[in-house]
């Protein structure tokens, strides 16, 4: 009921009362009224009160998450912070009762919650009651705080760098939006440590570079099965050399490339954490001709996660196109490099912190090649199962499909079913819009929330 019909009733029994002639009834009722009225005013003027205070913290609350939202993506800087306050909350507050009504935004850069915006509010309601008793105004003030950076994020890009890659300028706008990226991101690290990226190159093969070539994560089976000497040079593999009654000799594993291909099945689907102990666990070593050879260009090898800006950047400068498509390795090291387990060894989460863990996938193709299959269908069946894990551990995962030709490949089904939702599906139709793509998903990773 509007206050001005409240007073209007009240007024009216008044009146009613001052006519009443019924002795004693009229003069206790009398000795009670003054009090009676003023708890009604006081709860009248109370009301309205709260009322203006209730729509000045829903307006300040949007105020401080458009504010936020603004500054982190650079559409305006802290000389515009005020300004910027002033405008979305004269828009977003209606309240007809509040005077005197004040506002100010205070940026704060770092804080135990990360980068904050509060804005404060206050103003005043006239009273229609209180001002009897010597209160003409109830004053009010509230405050809403807007905080962004304080989720620590660690984010692999798994980047296709096949030899298709090499066509319509998909490579160069695949580095530089990855780079820009990598920009967005450091720009919300307030202190070391709060943004860690890695970098996942993949074709059939990942290559974890030649000089791991010791580590007890390696199986080397099929390595030494190909990779040798036997006795009789006629046989150039160590079955036929064997079979043949000849003594193999396994190269020296310091030869090695730095290839590695899928995992032993179920494992390639999986995180687990290698040991000698379970040997269908370990990373099989594969001289993969693409990695490494006198013809072909040197397949770049993994970063692990870091915040060295530099180093990150550099290694994407360094991704040449080669070899044939194979997304599940590169999804399922991109995984890798997000756990504590070998091989990286990822950085223990602070229990301060809540943490986003995220993989960016991108492909220009279609599925070609893995340790088993040469056709797309049972790929992308593996692919599934590996991203359904990834899902269901927590990873955020986004996916990119670069189709630029002409006539365009079909959209690919196995980017679309390993987005975690279905706004994390990009369709890149020209090499230029990658840029974009990956500002879009540095925006999303970055998200906000209202704090307090």
């Amino acid at each position: 009921m509007p206050a001005t019909s409240i007073a209007n009733q009240v007024r009216g029994a008044v009146r009613r009362f001052a006519a009443a002639n019924q002795g004693n009834i009229a003069v206790i009722f009398a000795i009670a009224l003054v009090p009676i009225i003023s708890f009604i005013g006081a709860a009248i003027d109370y009301t309205r009160a709260n009322a203006a205070r209730s729509s000045m913290q829903a307006a300040l609350d949007s105020t401080a998450l458009m504010l936020s939202k603004d500054l982190s993506e650079g559409l305006i800087d802290q000389s515009q912070i005020n300004a910027k306050a002033q405008a979305y909350f004269a828009a977003l507050y209606t309240n007809t009762d509040a005077n005197s009504v004040s506002i100010n935004a205070v940026y704060t850069p770092s804080t135990s919650m990360g980068s904050t915006i509060q804005v404060n509010g206050s103003g005043a309601v006239t009273t229609q009651f209180m001002k009897v008793a010597g209160f003409p105004n109830i004053n009010f003030n509230t405050s809403s705080t807007s905080a962004w950076g304080n989720v620590r994020m660690r984010v692999a890009m798994a980047l296709d760098v096949t030899g298709s890659m090499a066509w319509d300028g998909k490579m160069p706008a695949l580095q530089q939006a990855a780079k820009a990226l990598i920009d967005q991101l450091s720009g919300l690290a307030k202190t070391p440590g709060d943004i860690y990226i890695s970098i996942v190159p993949f074709a059939k093969d990942v290559n974890m570079g030649a000089s791991n070539y010791n580590q007890p994560w390696i199986d080397w089976s099929d390595w030494d099965a190909v990779n040798g000497k036997c006795s009789n040079t006629t046989y150039k593999k160590q079955s036929s050399c064997v079979a043949n009654g000849k003594t193999w000799t396994p190269a020296n594993h310091n030869t090695w490339s730095g290839c590695l291909t899928d995992r032993d099945q179920s494992y390639d689907t999986m995180n687990t954490t290698p040991t000698a102990a379970t040997p269908s666990t370990l990373f099989p070593a594969e001289q993969y001709s693409y990695c490494k050879s006198t013809s072909n260009p040197y397949l770049q090898t993994i970063m692990p996660l870091s915040y060295n800006w530099t180093q990150l950047k550099t290694s994407i400068d360094g991704m040449e196109p080669t070899g044939t498509t194979n997304q599940g390795i590169g999804l399922a090291w991109a995984w890798m490099t997000l756990g504590t387990g070998a091989p990286f060894n990822a950085p223990a989460k602070d229990p301060n912190y809540t943490y986003k863990d995220a993989i960016i996938l991108l492909s220009d193709g279609l599925n070609t090649q893995n340790r088993w299959y040469n056709n797309a269908s049972q790929i992308d069946a593996r692919q599934k199962i590996l991203c359904d894990n990834a899902k269901a551990a927590g990873i955020t995962i986004y996916t990119v499909h670069v189709n630029t030709g002409s006539p365009p490949d079909p959209v690919s089904a196995v980017l679309q079913y390993c987005a975690s939702t279905t706004d994390k599906f990009f369709l890149v139709t020209s090499a230029s819009q990658t840029v974009s793509v990956f500002n879009s998903i540095g925006t999303s990773l970055s998200k906000l929330r209202v704090a307090k």
